[in-house]
């Protein structure tokens, strides 16, 4: 992570339909560029938009210090089902953990839910023997070749990936360390993944759930990244590879290679992280990131200036969600992420009539290829894009000029599909979609807000992503929210992101135990083992000694409960202030406390390494000379009750003052949409801040 020395940064975020770049140079100019995704190979796109952004912005190769990237490819492996072939190798007696997960079911009255198949197939999960007591004791050794004889036996069977998950490994890791050794002498083909390097934690099915993820992703992102890396240098780019994980930060793609269960979320946490880092240039601290892409819509809460983040996600197909009340709808990574609701509809989603006769949108997506029908490149479903491209409110080009829309290619398909099976006019029943997929994404905003005890009516609504702004004033009118904060670039708002992020270590160890009987000398033993181990990581990445950050936290949990927080341990911290810190936080999530008592679960500690050239959001843009008006009009739908309206269109990138709706703000990035009853006003930051009449709220 050794500087190159020309001061030159890349962002780059992967979508289903576009890939972002955003370059800063050492002048702190900003260079934007989207280019098509190619989804199956995506480091094509990455590479080809490379080449474009440092031709656009005049720069050489060499003048890259880092390439910062968030990707897809994780997430993508575990909804498609492409993963490796991987197999489970586990104590004697505890083969279907993955099966038996938690033992409840997300929604308790849903009787059609599914339970998702496990990644690794039964056939697949062997047995060996050995048991390691809750202590750390051994109280049987483990057979030596019986785990070779697993191990060759899933190798015969095209196993490629293995996890190792032993009980209480977490305690005492010297039988899974064995079996890796093992295993690596004699099948040096079969790749291993151990609970004890990926989450030495307690809870058997969380800890064995996040090793299969581990296992299952590890071989196709590691083949990907070495595609990416070695492409990379046959444009001359030398520079560090950093990665964007689920927590919003950013880590080594070595790192990223070993544990990728870490980035299965990469690059959406990174448009959250952007979206504070705006929101504290603003002096704005209650916000709401909305992001809209090409295939998926996302929502994340920002409290008083505070990142929402958790210690588990579950990934899983409809809405995704870490919420602490909703469990066992899919595959399990007790890993930090920020805390972030995701729903399939974007862009590229589909609109179609289903068996009951009603019109749905998504999940399942056009993406790149084939496209929405207005793309005209072998795509003749009609998408969310087409239904807006009709409304009139997009324009004939997106991308900056990149890709040309059809009109009447989007309306032979809303028509067919759609107006004439419910006998509508095809404006009507493109309305019908945007209302449908608005309905959808709003979901995902009450998931964080409504769902959290939290009023939405309190926070401004930041729009983010390529069509996030086209949408984001009429999702927050669902929500009564009255104010819509849409950044310079949304479009490429998460690339952005990226750029404002700190490098992150994540480490963990077990402390098991009453909270009034804690060892607080062998806590800061722990915390100060953690802290140098985080500390060389970060000095041998290039971090400068000065801007490290360490943070201590302690999980905690009432007696007998199956989940815990994490409270900051602090140097002078003891007993009496961890209780009050846990209650405090307890009774913030849940509004009531126990007096039960407190068990402390693992120490864990977050190692940061402050990037001082990161990009500043509170860089001025320069205002245009006088008052800039409308480019041109066109007409433009607003539902049943206006129907079409002769609009202005207006350039983004020029525009400043004060703008009446109906509007439609064009930009090389994204499209804003400014309905009747809103107003919106630019600042000097080039951020447009949309008010809604209070009435039509």
């Amino acid at each position: 992570m050794v500087a190159a020395g020309g001061g030159a940064r890349i962002g780059v975020d992967i979508g289903g339909t576009f890939t972002d770049l955003v370059l800063t140079d050492a002048k702190g100019r900003t260079f934007q560029r989207k280019v098509s995704s190619t989804p199956a190979a995506p480091e094509l796109a990455v590479l080809a938009g490379v080449r474009e952004i440092l031709d656009h912005a005049g720069v050489s190769a060499s003048e890259v210090d880092e390439v910062v990237h968030g990707t897809t490819v994780g997430s993508n492996t575990l909804l498609q089902k492409v993963g490796a072939p991987t197999g489970l190798i586990t104590t004697r007696g505890f083969r279907d953990v993955l099966e038996i997960g938690r033992l409840r079911t997300p929604g308790m009255f849903d009787l059609q839910w599914e339970k998702p198949l496990p990644l690794v197939p039964r056939r697949h999960r062997r047995e060996v023997t050995e048991r390691i007591l809750a202590t750390g004791a051994i109280h049987t050794p483990l057979d030596e070749a019986e785990l070779v004889a697993a191990g060759r036996a899933l190798a015969a069977e095209g196993i490629r990936s293995v996890a190792v998950c032993f009980l209480n490994s977490y305690r005492n890791p010297e039988h899974e360390r064995r079996a890796e050794a093992l295993l690596a002498e004699h099948l040096p083909d079969l790749q291993v993944t151990t609970s004890v390097s990926v989450l030495p934690e307690a809870k058997e099915y969380e800890r064995t759930s996040t090793t299969v993820v581990n296992a299952y992703v590890r071989p196709v992102l590691e083949a990907y990244l070495t595609r990416l890396e070695r492409g990379l240098g046959t444009i001359g780019i030398s520079a560090a590879l950093l990665v964007c994980n689920s927590n919003g930060a950013l880590a080594s793609s070595e790192v990223a290679r070993a544990k990728p269960v870490f980035f299965i979320s990469s690059g959406r946490a990174a448009g959250v992280v952007g979206g504070g880092r705006l929101g504290e240039a603003l002096g704005e601290g209650d916000l709401v990131v909305f992001d809209m892409g090409g295939t998926t819509a996302s929502a994340s809460l920002i409290q008083g200036g505070n990142l929402m983040r958790v210690s588990e996600y579950e990934f899983r197909a409809g809405i995704s969600t870490p919420s602490r009340f909703i469990k066992a709808g899919g595959y399990m990574m007790s890993v930090p992420t920020v805390d972030v609701a995701e729903v399939g509809s974007g862009a590229g989603s589909i609109a179609h009539v289903d068996e009951g006769g009603l019109m749905k949108v998504g999940p399942v997506s056009a993406g790149a290829e084939p496209g929405p029908a207005c793309y005209g490149i072998g795509g003749d479903r009609p998408t969310v894009t087409d239904a807006n491209l009709y409304l009139g409110y997009l324009p004939e080009t997106l991308a900056g000029g990149s890709r040309t829309l059809s009109r009447d290619k989007a309306e032979r398909a809303i028509t067919r599909d759609l107006a004439e099976p419910f006998g509508l006019d095809a404006a009507v029943a493109a309305y019908g979609v945007r209302e449908v997929v608005n309905s959808n994404m709003a979901r995902a905003i009450r998931a964080v807000t409504v769902e959290r005890g939290v009023d939405p009516r309190d926070f401004t609504l930041v729009a983010i992503g390529g069509s996030g702004p086209v949408h984001a004033v009429d999702i927050a009118r669902l929500l009564a929210m009255p104010r819509v904060l849409v950044p310079a670039s949304p479009g490429v708002f998460t690339a952005m992101g990226m750029l404002a992020g700190d490098v992150e270590h994540y480490l963990i160890r077990p402390l098991p135990g009453r909270l009034d009987g804690i060892d607080l000398d062998g806590a800061r033993r722990i915390a100060a083992e953690l802290s140098a181990e985080a500390r060389e990581r970060l000095l041998r990445e290039g971090v400068a000694e000065d801007d490290i950050s360490l943070q201590p936290e302690i999980d905690m949990r009432f007696r007998g409960q199956e989940m815990s927080l994490a409270v900051p341990f602090g140097e002078e911290a003891d007993a009496a202030a961890l209780r009050a810190a846990f209650l405090a936080a307890y009774g913030a999530i849940y509004s009531y406390a126990s007096d039960d008592v407190i068990e402390t679960v693992s120490l864990r500690l977050v190692g940061r390494g402050l990037r001082p050239g990161k990009l500043d959001f509170r860089h001025e843009q320069d205002a245009p000379e006088g008052a800039v008006g409308p480019s041109a009009r066109r007409r433009v739908y607003f539902g049943p009750e206006r129907g079409w309206m002769t609009t202005p269109i207006y350039d983004r990138a020029a525009l400043r003052g004060r703008v009446e709706g109906p509007a439609v703000l064009q930009g090389a990035d994204s499209t804003v949409l400014v309905p009747p009853d809103a107003s919106a006003v630019t600042d000097s930051h080039g951020n447009l801040l949309i008010t809604i009449t209070e009435g039509s709220l």
